[in-house]
């Protein structure tokens, strides 16, 4: 287990008279990729804006590691982020979810641009443009004006623009919304190629089964706190008994093979395309049911299988309760 690179302590935000965030406490661990997850308007942005300094909150603070610091009697020094601001900007890199770039520089000049914010040398700056230009697949169009970019190629012009001065952190903000799957994958695998480089990546992203199969750790955040910090698996295998029993068989009358199953052992039930997906805290029993319906109906089973409920349905079952039930599942 790596050493934290952040600690989040006792934050408290409010907008006027509302609690946007209420005592959250956490920590991010240097190199993972690290997701933040929460319902829309759950102050996932806010939360991103206050780690890195850009935001203060109104109680708590946020420390971060300054490696370059240490003295020779402490291992570690953290330092808090509002109090070094100008150090902690040439650490860390923020892509928002808007783009951020100049719409009428080209690729390039939009590097050189952002890259002279940083006082960077003429040879390292170049090194980097080039560096970037190859890592984000823009090589080919680095004479392209920014107004010209598809969705895709403004997403990985802004990443690069974060990440021009070589950070020790880059913060993503819903970097792959309004994206299409390809594009979505695209994005994914740029962060991975990232992160093997040394990059602590902090993310916030609505695609959780993708979070899922990227993140080292989650963070859950409901109700202004964040209720859990751990890996996808690990909040899975916490929150949910439930799995889900995949069957695809043919002609699929679905409807009607729900409709002789007892009740008692479905929690829900999907019909997604050619499949029939049951969600079930039982899935033996199901199975028992199942096969004498199945052969009844003379159905010819194509495919069946049981998997563990995907992140998105444990966000959606946390979402559904109440804060006592979620205590519960912790105990």
């Amino acid at each position: 287990m790596t050493e934290p690179i952040f600690k989040i302590q006792n934050v408290i935000k409010r907008f006027e008279d509302h609690i946007i965030l209420d005592n959250v406490n956490f920590e991010i661990r240097k190199g993972e990729i690290f997701g933040l997850i929460g319902a829309s308007g759950s102050g996932k942005t806010t939360l991103l804006n206050i780690i890195i300094g850009f935001l203060r909150p109104d109680q708590g603070d946020v420390l971060f590691r300054f490696e370059h610091l240490l003295d020779f009697q402490k291992a570690m020094t953290f330092r808090s982020v509002f109090k070094k601001q100008d150090a902690v900007k040439k650490i860390y890199g923020f892509a928002s979810q808007l783009p951020s770039f100049y719409r009428d520089l080209t690729i390039r000049e939009n590097l050189q641009y952002f890259g002279s914010l940083y006082n960077l040398s003429p040879d390292a700056l170049k090194t980097n443009i080039e560096t970037l230009l190859n890592l984000m697949d823009l090589k080919n169009y680095e004479d392209l004006l920014a107004k010209h970019l598809s969705g895709g190629m403004e997403r990985r012009l802004d990443i690069a623009c974060a990440l021009i001065h070589d950070p020790t952190v880059l913060v993503l903000d819903e970097p792959t919304a309004d994206l299409d799957p390809v594009l979505r994958e695209h994005i994914w695998t740029l962060v991975k190629k990232i992160n093997k480089k040394g990059t602590t990546i902090i993310l916030a992203s609505h695609h959780l089964t993708e979070l899922e199969n990227l993140c080292s750790r989650i963070a859950i955040l409901k109700d202004k706190k964040i209720i859990d910090v751990a890996s996808p698996d690990s909040i899975k295998n916490k929150y949910s008994k439930i799995q889900e029993l995949h069957l695809e068989c043919y002609p699929g009358n679905y409807k009607k093979i729900i409709g002789k199953l007892s009740k008692k052992y479905i929690r829900n039930y999907e019909i997604r395309g050619s499949r029939l997906v049951i969600f079930s805290d039982k899935p033996q029993k199901v199975f028992h049911e199942l096969f004498p319906i199945l052969e009844k109906a003379k159905e010819e089973v194509i495919d069946m299988k049981v998997g563990k409920a995907s992140l998105d349905d444990i966000f959606v079952l946390l979402a559904s309760k109440k804060k006592d039930e979620i205590h519960e599942d912790n105990k």
